[in-house]
Formats: C-alpha cells, structure tokens, sequence
C-alpha cells in the first residue's frame, strides 16, 4: 500500500513538473527554407514568441554557411571575433537560455550583408506552468499526504 501510494504520488508530480518542461518550442529558422540566403528572416521572426527554454534549430549546408552568436553591435556591422560562440554542423540547436535580444549571423563571405543572413529575436520569461485541472491539486495533495502518513506509520512501527 505505501509503494503504490508513494509511487502514485511521484507519478503525479513528475506529470505537473512535465507540464512545464514540455512547453519548450523548436524553430526551425526559416522553415523549410533554412538558414540561407534570399530570406527575410525579419520577417520570419516577427510573429513569433521566445521564451527562454525553447530551442532555435538552424539547418544549412555547412559548406556554404555557418551560424554566429553576436553582439548588437556585430550585428549591425555584420562582424564577429574569435570569442563569438560559431556553429558549424549544418544542424545546430540553440537552447535560449535567458531573456532579452539575442543576435545571430553567417560568418561567411558577405553573407550578412544587405540583411541577408542575419536574425535578431527577443526571448522572453519562461512561460508559466499551465494552470492545474481543479482535480490535480486535491490529487496530488492527497496522495501526498496519504504517503507522509503511510510513511510515518511505518516508522512508528
């Protein structure tokens, strides 16, 4: 009886913990397209939501292009260093990992230029764990409290 108690408790929290690391996104920037040139990726961006655990996947040919983390300030002059953080694989996934402007671009030939290569996104907050059914709460907190009290007969006992 406290096993099935304990282990329904744990099933039920990890669900509600669950929840919340499942509302993470992927974007594919551009799409089908990829990360290439001859598209707008301003345009691209603007009707959708970052938030910090979503994930921006960039598929390319790796021969032809690569992916830069920058600076605002290297974004509008479309330069990087050599302490910028580039992606090469063809099949990078970049996990946003805190909020604010975040500046991306193609490190090869003139690529960036004439706002080709070039993605400018704003991540927000982590979204908000969604709300709990009205059941959820009393389930978990009874199975919860059915196990306390399982186990502190047990060590009674």
């Amino acid at each position: 009886m406290a096993s099935s108690s304990a282990s329904l408790a744990f099933f039920a929290i990890s669900m509600v913990l669950l929840s919340s690391v499942a509302l993470a996104t992927d974007f594919v920037v551009g799409d089908d397209k990829g990360w290439t040139l001859d598209f707008n990726y301003t345009v691209w961006a603007q009707d959708k939501v970052f938030r910090v655990g979503d994930n921006l996947l960039f598929n390319y040919d790796s021969s032809k292009h690569n992916v830069v983390k920058v600076s605002q300030t290297e974004f509008h002059d479309c330069s990087s260093t050599a302490a910028n953080d580039v992606f090469s694989s063809g099949k990078d996934g970049i996990t946003l990992k805190s909020e604010g402007r975040k500046w991306y671009i193609c490190g090869k030939g003139n690529h960036c230029s004439n706002h080709q290569m070039k993605l400018v996104i704003n991540v927000e907050s982590a979204a908000p764990a969604p709300a709990p059914t009205s059941s959820a709460p009393s389930l978990v907190a009874s199975l919860s409290a059915g196990a306390l009290i399982v186990a502190g007969a047990a060590i009674l006992a």
